[in-house]
């Protein structure tokens, strides 16, 4: 009761409250972008003319909708479409893949892996010692995840027809690292232009970033809501070749980011997102909103769905 009278106390975080909860899911994708735009951002959402790499990325969510993006979000189907343009030794391997829960079958698993739902962002259970693990724990939070329409909350197109389910991955560890690091491609029509690092606490809770340029060059580029790392990572063994996918795998496409892995000096492929933040990133500097925004070529969209309806 508490919960509720606070939200009701303050409009935004009600709004917020029920998109979260899908209950706005009657409002069409414009108008209920712009007013998610306007609560996290603080103003009004251009979508007429979009300049900024926030606006374009609201643009895209409703113009750009290839058939072939919802293959490229999965958390399963991604790893075959990859795995046929770089090649299968640049995949994390799959120890199997589940419509619930309850099908998984702890006993035939290693005593290390991860559990991930296929169809959102957020649902990862890394487990660590199998025989420790809290089963009603961790059913409870990937049956929650497994409930969730990532598309409705952010009407991220891409995830709208990804099946739920849930997969379960070799844990890879990188014996010479303790925390897991993500290298993260921003690529616009097949060329990399920034990237960021990011380390990663307990279950891939982000702990800080920093961004360089593809001569790995230090970045101004900041965000207010994560500090920066607070030492100069060293630059990955397999930085090249991550560039180099990094642009094959962005063909043609407006943007998406592209992630990989360094574990023990190999590269793995991590994920495609084309929308980070859901593309309502708070840039430290304002100006970096506007360049990267000049980097994507709205041309390059195309909306499927027009000729499949």
């Amino acid at each position: 009761m508490n919960k509720l009278f606070g939200y009701i106390k303050e409009p935004k975080r009600i709004i917020l409250y029920l998109m979260n909860k899908n209950l706005l899911n009657w409002m069409p994708d414009a108008p209920y972008l712009k007013l998610k735009y306007y609560l996290y951002m603080g103003k009004k959402l251009n979508l007429n003319e979009p300049k900024s790499f926030n606006e374009k990325l609201q643009w895209l969510k409703i113009n750009d909708r290839k058939i072939i993006y919802t293959k490229m979000v999965d958390k399963y189907e991604a790893k075959k479409y990859v795995a046929n343009i770089i090649g299968e030794e640049y995949i994390i391997p799959t120890l199997g893949i589940y419509n619930s829960f309850d099908e998984i079958n702890f006993d035939k698993l290693p005593n290390q892996f991860v559990i991930k739902c296929t169809h959102d962002s957020g649902g990862i259970e890394i487990v660590r010692d199998k025989f420790k693990m809290d089963k009603e724990r961790v059913r409870k939070k990937i049956n929650k995840f497994m409930k969730r329409n990532y598309f409705k909350v952010h009407r991220e197109w891409p995830y709208k027809n990804v099946k739920p389910r849930i997969i379960v991955e070799k844990y890879m560890k990188d014996e010479n690292d303790k925390l897991m690091k993500d290298y993260k491609f921003f690529s616009f029509g097949g060329k990399p232009e920034i990237m960021f690092i990011s380390e990663r606490q307990e279950n891939h809770v982000t702990a800080g970033m920093t961004f360089f340029d593809m001569n790995f060059n230090l970045s101004d580029c900041e965000r207010r809501d994560f500090r920066r790392l607070n030492y100069i990572p060293k630059k990955p063994i397999t930085f090249e070749k991550m560039k180099n996918f990094a642009g094959i795998l962005s063909k043609e496409i407006p943007h998406v980011r592209v992630d990989f892995y360094e574990i023990n000096g190999e590269l793995y492929f991590g994920e495609l997102t084309f929308f980070t933040h859901t593309g309502m990133i708070p840039f430290k500097d304002e100006i970096w909103d506007r360049k990267l925004g000049d980097m994507i070529d709205l041309s390059l969209s195309r909306n499927d769905e027009i000729f499949c309806n």
